[in-house]
Formats: structure tokens, sequence, C-alpha cells
């Protein structure tokens, strides 16, 4: 219909000049429209993610790889690679800061010289303090964190049950990860933390301790969260 009424008004009119004016305002109305398309995908892609504010709860489940970066003071003893699950808790005190607990536990093979001695389950709660930089970016959601550990052990069988470990031990954390959003309530996320987790192995029958074992794991992870 635009195109026929521009024929028309050239028909009908001596002069060129409204016909070329009429012309003018069809394109500026068609270059405001294009505008306004990306202009309108923006506002509609942030209204479909919720962004994250003071007294929001946010939950995710991840699959970790652990990788201890072990070390002893004798004995040279080490501790096996392992994949296994994570879920953690995030609770916003302010729009920015958060507090985030750790839950996860994984059996781990220990080994002294390369050979086989036994295995040790860890049990690393962590609970961190974590800055998120943009809890309301439509799109990518970066943080970083540092807290406190505290590691149980147990299922312990070293030795063929002459060595054991202490029953836990405290240590620190730091983390770093992004949050990507999907829709208002989902997002998928990416997450890597380094724990610092040492104890004493010590002999069964008196007692005395044999090396301490640093195992200090590096974890990465990857999962999904969602907002509540």
């Amino acid at each position: 219909m635009c195109a026929g009424y521009l024929i028309w008004v050239k028909w009908h009119q001596s002069n060129g000049a409204y016909h070329a004016l009429v012309q003018i305002n069809y394109k500026e109305k068609q270059m405001k429209r294009w505008i306004l398309v990306p202009v309108a995908l923006v506002i509609a892609l942030a209204s479909s993610v919720a962004s994250a504010a003071q007294g929001d709860w946010l939950g995710r489940a991840r699959v970790i790889n652990i990788n201890p970066d072990a070390s002893s003071s004798a004995l040279s003893l080490d501790a096996s690679s392992e994949t296994t699950l994570e879920l953690d808790f995030t609770y916003f005190v302010t729009n920015n800061l958060g507090l985030e607990l750790i839950l996860a536990t994984k059996k781990h093979d220990i080994t002294a010289g390369g050979a086989p001695v036994g295995s040790v389950a860890l049990l690393p709660p962590t609970l961190t303090l974590q800055y998120h930089f943009a809890p309301d970016s439509p799109s990518f959601r970066p943080y970083v964190g540092a807290g406190v550990n505290y590691t149980k052990f147990y299922d312990i069988n070293l030795g063929g049950g002459t060595l054991t470990v202490d029953s836990s031990s405290w240590g620190g954390a730091l983390q770093i990860g992004a949050d990507f959003p999907i829709n208002k309530q989902f997002f998928f996320n990416v997450d890597l933390k380094k724990i610092w987790i040492d104890t004493d192995v010590k002999t069964v029958a008196t007692g005395a301790t044999a090396a301490n074992f640093k195992i200090n794991p590096l974890v990465i992870g990857v999962g999904v969260g969602m907002k509540f």
C-alpha cells in the first residue's frame, strides 16, 4: 500500500518535491522500525532472566573432578583424582555478596611411592564468601570467593589397618566461577576451586606420626542451578 500511495502522488502532483518528501518520511519510519527491533530484543532478553538480589537463594548441582596436588613429609604419598557430584547453596547477603556452602564427598585411593596402600573417604563442606560482579547480567555473571573448609576423614583403610589419619582438618579455600542464565529460574554454571586439606598419617599401634599428608585438591565443576 505504501508503494501504491507514492505512485499516486507522483501522477497527481506537478511538483516532484512533495513526492520526494513522502519517500524520505517513509524511509525514516523504516529506519526507526529497524532500530527498534534490536532494542526490543535486548529488553525481551533482559526481562526473560531473573537477576539475583539481596535475600535470594541459589542452588546448584555440579559434576566435579577432584585433582589432588598431593605431597607428604615422608612415604611419598599421593591421592587419586576422582569425579563425583556436588551440591551447593548460595544466599545473597547483599546484591553482590553471597555466602555459598559446598557439599560433596568421595573416596580416594592412596599410594606410597606409587604402590597402593589403601583408601580414605573425604567429606569437605566448604563455606565461601563470594563477590558477584554482575548479578543482574542477562548473559554472564562472574564471581570470586574465599573461605574455609572443614574436612572429615572417614572409611579409612590404610596399610592393611596398620595406618590411620586424623579424623578431621581445617583449611582455606579459593573460588572463581560464573553463571550463565537460561531463563528466569535456571542457569548453567562453571566453577573452579582450590581447597587446602592436610592430615597426619599415624601408626595405629603407637599413634606416632609417620608423615604429614597434604592433599590440596583443585576442583573443577560444571553444572546447572536454579533460583529459589
